[in-house]
């Protein structure tokens, strides 16, 4: 007897546990709840995160995101005011601010990236086809994607959602007009190139012939000034020369022999051939020719006439 009571409240204490767990339930930080019996909604939405009771096996509980949630849509081609073709790949954030109005028109989450992709690629056309090529890529983008979010908010109150921004990643032309736009933008710079190349090559061609000019100038100067030294110094050279040949002219004249022999007999440059009697060596022959002084001894060992002095 003891044994089946003590059974009996096992089955009563699991029975009882069970319906405890299945009575519990709770709601984390990011999550809102909703608690439904047989298909409606019995209590207010539960937003605040905590510990709830619901009757088991009678209520149900289905909880939903509340954080902000991203939506990646997909790149599409819109036509601009001024006729342009763009690509724009853009990107949403929202958060569900109303869960029991979510639940009822788009059920879940896949359900409202759907219609809200439909809403926002809806107004992106319209918004971008009033706006200019310059105005959506470079000065109105901020303005533009702020037209967008406030625009997409109307349109998506009865969602239960909240849109907290809509960004434009990308907005540009079409592949092919790229390419076109490169090649020009590239044969512009290299016609811009060809200009500062050729505008360079004329200032250099004229430095050039001015530097050309002042070394033409610069050197005639230099040669002119040797010419006047040089003459100068050949002037004086003779004045020289001229003073110490009238001083002693014998002695001169053997000096400039002596200088020639030094020119003229230099080995392995020069070969003369010359009478041994010629006058180029008269001074082999006698030391004091043309000195008006005789030798001591001549050739044959007698003293050598003197020389008539002119």
């Amino acid at each position: 007897m003891n044994g089946a009571v003590r059974f009996g409240v096992i089955i009563v204490a699991g029975i009882a546990a069970l319906t405890l767990y299945a009575a519990a339930f709770t709601v984390h930080q990011t999550q809102q709840a909703l608690v439904f019996q047989f298909g409606r909604i019995v209590r207010e939405p539960i937003v605040e995160p905590g510990l709830y009771w619901k009757i088991p096996f009678v209520q149900s509980v289905i909880t939903i995101d509340k954080r902000i949630l991203d939506l990646e849509l997909p790149e599409q081609e819109v036509i601009a005011a001024d006729q342009k073709r763009l690509v724009v790949d853009a990107f949403t954030r929202y958060r569900i601010t109303d869960p029991l109005r979510f639940y009822q028109s788009v059920n879940n989450i896949t359900g409202a990236n759907l219609r809200l992709t439909a809403i926002v690629n809806s107004t992106v056309r319209t918004v971008l086809a009033d706006a200019s090529f310059a105005g959506v890529v470079r000065t109105e983008r901020s303005t533009l994607m702020h037209k967008i979010r406030d625009d997409v908010n109307r349109q998506s109150q009865g969602l239960g959602i909240e849109v907290v921004d809509v960004r434009l990643r990308r907005a540009d032309l079409p592949a092919q007009n790229s390419q076109a736009v490169f090649q020009r933008m590239q044969t512009e710079r290299q016609r811009e190139a060809a200009d500062i190349r050729a505008q360079g090559s004329q200032f250099s061609q004229t430095i050039r012939a001015r530097a050309d000019r002042d070394v033409t100038v610069i050197r005639a100067d230099a040669f002119r000034k040797s010419e006047e030294f040089r003459g100068a110094g050949d002037a004086e050279r003779n004045n020289i020369l001229a003073a110490a040949f009238n001083r002693d002219p014998d002695f001169f004249a053997f000096y400039r022999s002596m200088q020639a022999y030094e020119v003229g007999l230099r080995p392995s440059e020069t070969r003369m051939i010359v009478s041994p009697d010629s006058q180029f060596f008269r001074y082999f022959q006698d030391p004091f020719a043309g000195t008006g002084r005789g030798a001591p001894n001549g050739a044959n060992g007698s003293p050598a006439p003197a020389p008539a002095r002119p």
